[in-house]
Formats: structure tokens, sequence, C-alpha cells
């Protein structure tokens, strides 16, 4: 087997959140195909437990302990610099060096880093030869900071206004150097293309997936509910987009819709409320679980599920998980981006609270039957065997069965 160097910039595992599902499913394929060396930064003590459990499967690894509020105060002289921020939060000498050992102690002729700022690390060259580099952007984050400049006031909006060119402006340069951009949709694609187009010849994509036997409607599961009826959301809710969308959901929507139903509940589902959150609770029928052992009988049992995000970058696993489990999703456009699912087959698009209202107040009066849909929507589309292979298909895996997916992503 050949040797392939991963790069990650969290540790995957365990896969519970969007960018580590997509780095664990592609870390183990990986280790089906190549001798992985993995690097890693683990910003979250919780997963330190886990660094062993990954090492044990992989020629060689490194995990870097990284503290959000040094790596920030760390990443500031980057202002100066004129450089982006997030690629100085992710500057760091241990794994620089790591890197540059493992380079030169093992023939290494193909590295993969996962996100932008993980590409630093990687050379053009070693001492046994060219490398051949390949670039997961997943999401155009650059995208994502112009995003937060539209939502936010000034001064905020000027940093994240500079954050976006700076982030743009090394996102291009690494797609020139690099042999391969890959993104997490068809559609995410097309606008990384569209931000650089010199590199558009060398971009594609490959899916995300979904474990649909783990995320099945099987019968069983014990109701966190109490019977009530209840819309549901799910996230990591010290994400801001997340933030955002249930305090709009809380405070657009779920007052009209108590109206109507008295008894309709909104349960926030994710690890690590903010503040923001957590103060939700104070307005009835809000509910805030934390994190909790195990999605699904949340999903299971609940009426509806929602995605209300007014800010979204590339495949919502938060959707393709409901969809998984049956359940009818009512979602704003911007969280349907890059889904093949049809609006009005597969699921509900909803733009605005005027429009969540009508859609939601309708299927609680009259429960429609696209969860059928979407799951199957799920089946066809979203399985990680099938859309791995693309990712195949730029490394080189002679195990790809090119009838199954097309030749270039």
């Amino acid at each position: 087997m050949r040797d392939l160097l991963y790069l990650t910039h969290r540790i995957p595992f365990p896969p519970n959140k969007g960018d580590k599902i997509r780095a664990y499913h592609v870390l183990r394929y990986l280790q089906r195909h190549f001798r992985v060396h993995l690097g890693s930064f683990i910003d979250d003590a919780a997963d330190q437990v886990h660094a062993d459990h990954l090492a044990s499967d992989c020629a060689s690894s490194c995990f870097v302990r990284l503290h959000p509020p040094l790596a920030r105060l760390v990443s500031l002289p980057a202002l100066w610099r004129g450089d982006a921020l997030s690629i100085a939060y992710y500057r760091h000498p241990e794994l620089r060096d790591w890197v540059k050992g493992t380079l030169s102690r093992h023939r290494i002729d193909i590295a993969m880093a996962f996100s932008g700022p993980m590409a630093q690390y990687l050379p053009a060259r070693t001492q046994h030869g060219p490398l051949h580099r390949v670039l997961d952007l997943v999401d155009v984050d650059s995208e994502k900071w112009q995003n937060y400049a539209d939502h936010r006031r000034w001064p905020s909006s000027a940093l994240y206004r500079r954050e976006g060119r700076s982030l743009l402006e090394f996102e291009r340069a690494a797609a020139r150097s690099f042999d391969q951009v890959l993104l997490v949709s068809r559609a995410e694609a097309a606008l990384f293309r569209l931000r650089a187009p010199e590199s558009a010849h060398k971009t594609g994509y490959f899916n995300n997936g979904v474990d649909s036997s783990y995320f099945s409607p099987q019968p069983g599961f014990p109701d966190p509910y109490t019977n009530a009826r209840v819309l549901v959301f799910t996230g990591a809710m010290d994400y801001p987009p997340n933030v955002e969308a249930v305090v709009w959901m809380a405070e657009q929507v779920m007052p009209a819709l108590r109206q109507e139903f008295p008894d309709v509940q909104f349960h926030i589902v994710g690890s690590r409320p903010s503040p923001a959150v957590q103060a939700l609770t104070r307005q009835p029928g809000i509910h805030v679980s934390g994190a909790v052992p195990d999605i699904r009988p949340y999903l299971h049992h609940a009426a509806l599920a929602v995605a209300p995000l007014q800010i979204a970058r590339g495949i919502q696993n938060k959707v393709l998980e409901a969809m998984a489990m049956g359940k009818t999703v009512v979602a704003t456009p911007q969280a349907l981006e890059g889904l093949s699912a049809v609006p009005g087959r597969d699921l509900i698009s909803a733009a605005g609270a005027a429009e969540f209202i009508h859609h939601i107040s309708r299927q609680l009066r009259n429960p429609g039957d696209l969860g059928a849909a979407a799951r199957q929507r799920v089946l066809n589309d979203y399985q990680w065997g099938k859309n791995l292979q693309r990712l195949g298909v730029v490394l080189g895996v002679t195990e790809s069965h090119p009838s199954q997916a097309e030749q270039s992503p």
C-alpha cells in the first residue's frame, strides 16, 4: 500500500458534527487503500480521549492540542500582515515540524488537506520527489465570511469582509498550486469555479453521505418529549449560524404558531448551547437539551424537523440525517443549497417567517407524507460508499468503479 499524508483541522472523531463526519468517513476510506499518516488539531479537551483510538489504525499520527482563546490571540498579528485570520489560527510549529519530519522519514508522494487552512502545511516537493496534493476545501469558507459581513453591523461587518477577501486570496493561491480541489457539492464547486476561475479545470466535488442504517425510522426509540408536538432543530449550538437560526425561529415563528397550536414546542438539541440559546428557554414552548447521547430519538418523535438557517454553506448534515429518519423537513433555501432534494416532493422549502408559519401550520393540521420520499432521496444520492468513489478517482484508487461514479469529480 502507498503512504498518504492526511491533515485535518479538527480530530475526525467522534463524527458528531458536519466537518468531523466528512473527515471521519474520508479517513476510513483512505485507510482501506493507503497507509495513512494523520495530522490533526484537537480544539476540545473532551476529544483528547479519542486520539489513541484513531492512532491505532494509522501508520503514524500527530494530534496537536489547540486552545481556541490562545489561538485567536496568537492569530491577531495577521491583521497587520494582511493575512487571513483563519490561516494564522491554524498555524502551529508542532504540526509543521511533524509534517516536515514525516515527509522526510517516509516515501510519501500523495497528500490530502481537509479544509483550506491545512493547505499551508503541504509543500509541492519532498526530498523524495513531487508531492501530489489534493485539497478538500469542503465549503467556500471565504464566502461564509462575506455572508457574515452582510448580516452584521460595523465594525464586525468590516472585519468579516476583510477576512472574506483575505481568505479568498489564500484559497485561490492554494488551488493554483495544488493538483486537485474538491468541495462538498456540485453547487459549492460551481461557486468556487466562479470565485477562482483560473483553477476551474481542476475543481470538483464529492457529496457527503449518511449512515442510513443508523439513521433509520425504526420503531423502539424512547420518546424524550412526553408525547408533545415538537419541532426539532439539531446541531452544534455554539456555531453562530445555528445560534442565529434558532433565535430567529424562537422570535419570529414560534409566537404565531403557539397562538394557533398552544401545545407545540420547539426543541433545540445540540452540544455547547451558547448563552443566547440558553436564554431562549425563558420563552414558552422553547426547550434546550444540550448534548445528548443519541440524537435519533429526538428526530424520530418530532412532528417536524426544521432548518431555519439564514447563513449556510455546503451540505447540511442535519437535514440529511432528518431525511434519513423519514422526517418531513422544513428548511430555508440557504439550508438546501447543494442538496439534490426536490422541494415539495422530498421536503419543504420556506423563505421567511410567513412561509415557515404557513407550511408548519399546514403540516401540523394535516401531516403530509414527505418522509418516505425524503429517505429514498438519501438512499439514492447520499451513500458514503458510492460518493467516496469520486474521491477514489482523484487519488488513483484502482478499486473504484467508474461505471457507478463519474470519471471526473
